[in-house]
């Protein structure tokens, strides 16, 4: 009775919030075409013309607020880790509005020219940029493998032309199609000119990027969140069902690229499924039953510990003078440039940007990282800060706003080979002399993982939280004997199973070496290889 009078109230707690989100988006004010935009690394300047035809593609989005409501909710849910993905492969992660305009993220969408998936590729070209698809496996429905996929054919497309727009209308004509349109027109240009005669796939595309930018699309409210786990068949979604808390029609619901519901062994596949915003991640699931790795987590996703703080105007925060980054000034990029662009966008001199953000001159500016206006403390408001792969004292640094020679100081420590995932650094204190840097247990690491709080709790403390399936942490590459260490630098179309191939280890041992959660890595990434 418990049971059925808690659904009740949910069912009309969801009914209401569907109701007035319907009902703010039929009062609300859609969006509004500007006369000048950014799009990656462009500045888009719009005419009359073309802003009112964009405009009625932005309006005929709204229109429908049932739908659009639908849309969203997609949208909230597959947005992240296409970011992620584009991000990871160095693409600008605007493009992850492409793939609504593509699909409307329907993983199993069929255009009349048999283009399939979220990405909507054909056969052919899915093949091209290594997705699997065959009467077995269709990479084309899975959101991760899809997105990887869609991030290096843009990369190609845009090799040529060095403009990231001609890459975007490439993405629909084809390479050589685009080529004959553009020719050298735009090779290199930084300004984009719409008018009324520009390209209709473009224009379709700022349409939605306009559209679903828009904070109106936050609103729209969802059942959960989308929970991924690499998979090492052979096994099966039936099999996996019941380890994951889910039924086999949910994972076949998010999982429509398994064609037969089975998933073979010649490489690790992300599964997904739903899970409530309140359930702790599960663990992945490996080949065998009583095996357990780490899944694939985002650092901001582990470290929810309120870092770096940000107040003022965030919602202005790509502009200079509106917020505040842990009490500093400070500016969120819009986008990723070099140091003298971003220098005179917020109106510090190069120099003096680089020394407050402990920058190197080759450095670049990354979208979406705060970078700070005044200079750094010598002290967090933290004490403690626990290290987890992927980390740099670098990064840590900017988290935190301590300048990094501060870190470095009070941790006598110097440089990132000798950071490992566990390690207690101090943020306020001096460390003495002599004394080693605390690794912390696995059973401690765990918690930090499960409960998303980077604040270690003491074995013995009565509020510690409850311990999930054990965590092996991953084992640091100072541990690798010097004389079969090489480095492997990665090149285009390349993973960890090929690599693994190539000099005859495991996926899983070259995770361990490089201190990597999951298979994500990008070209040019250098990687430690202990040979056999």
């Amino acid at each position: 009775m418990k049971h059925k009078y808690i659904n009740l109230l949910k069912s009309v707690f969801s009914f209401v919030l569907a109701y007035f989100f319907s009902a703010f988006l039929a009062m609300a004010q859609v969006p509004q075409v500007p006369r000048e935009l950014r799009f990656a690394d462009l500045t888009i300047k719009i005419d009359e013309q073309a802003r009112r035809e964009i405009q009625s593609d932005v309006d005929a989005l709204y229109r429908n607020p049932t739908y659009f409501k639908v849309k969203a909710e997609r949208v909230n849910l597959y947005l992240p880790i296409v970011e992620r993905e584009l991000r990871n492969a160095g693409v600008p992660t605007d493009f992850k509005y492409l793939v609504i305009q593509e699909s409307s993220l329907i993983a199993d969408a069929v255009s009349t020219s048999n283009a399939v998936g979220f990405w909507q590729f054909k056969q052919g070209t899915a093949e091209e940029v290594s997705l699997r698809v065959d009467g077995q496996i269709d990479e084309r429905k899975n959101i991760v493998a899809s997105s990887q996929g869609a991030a290096r054919y843009l990369k190609k497309n845009n090799g040529p032309f060095d403009n990231w727009m001609c890459a975007l209308v490439a993405y629909q004509m084809g390479l050589g199609g685009a080529r004959s349109y553009f020719g050298t027109t735009y090779n290199g240009k930084k300004t984009v000119e719409v008018d009324r005669n520009f390209h209709w796939y473009f224009k379709k595309f700022l349409a939605h990027k306009i559209a679903f930018e828009a904070p109106t699309v936050m609103l729209a409210s969802n059942k959960g969140i989308l929970e991924e786990v690499q998979v090492q068949g052979p096994t099966s979604l039936k099999a996996l069902a019941p380890r994951l808390g889910v039924t086999e029609a949910h994972l076949k619901e998010y999982n429509k690229w398994t064609t037969k519901g089975n998933i073979p062994d010649d490489r690790p596949y992300s599964v997904l499924y739903l899970r409530e915003a309140t359930v702790r991640p599960r663990q992945a699931i490996a080949q065998t039953e009583n095996t357990y790795t780490p899944p694939p987590v985002s650092i901001t996703q582990v470290t929810k510990t309120d870092y770096p703080k940000i107040t003022g105007n965030p919602q202005l925060a790509t502009q200079p003078n509106q917020i505040k980054v842990n009490n500093i000034d400070g500016v969120k990029a819009s986008t990723t440039t070099s140091l003298d662009n971003f220098s005179e966008k917020v109106g510090v001199k190069e120099g003096k940007l680089r020394r407050i953000n402990d920058l190197d001159k080759t450095d670049k500016i990354e979208e979406g990282q705060y970078y700070y206006t005044q200079p750094k403390k010598t002290k967090a408001d933290l004490d403690t800060h626990t290290v987890l792969p992927g980390e740099t004292l670098w990064s840590i640094s900017q988290m935190y706003g301590i300048k990094l020679s501060s870190l470095k100081s009070k941790n006598r420590i110097n440089n990132d080979r000798d950071l490992k995932a566990g390690m207690i650094l101090n943020l306020r204190d001096i460390r003495p002399r002599g004394e080693a840097i605390p690794v912390i247990n696995s059973t401690e690491y765990k918690k930090i993982i499960a409960t998303g709080t980077n604040n270690p709790v003491p074995s013995n403390s009565e509020t510690a939280p409850p311990s999930r399936p054990e965590i092996n942490l991953p084992v640091n590459s100072q541990s690798i004997e010097p004389s079969n260490r090489i480095s492997h630098t990665v090149g285009a179309e390349e993973n960890l199973f090929r690599i693994s191939q190539k000099y005859g280890v495991t996926v899983e041992e070259i995770k361990k070496w490089n201190n990597l959660l999951d298979n994500n890595i990008k070209v040019g990434q250098k990687l430690i290889i202990n040979k056999p």
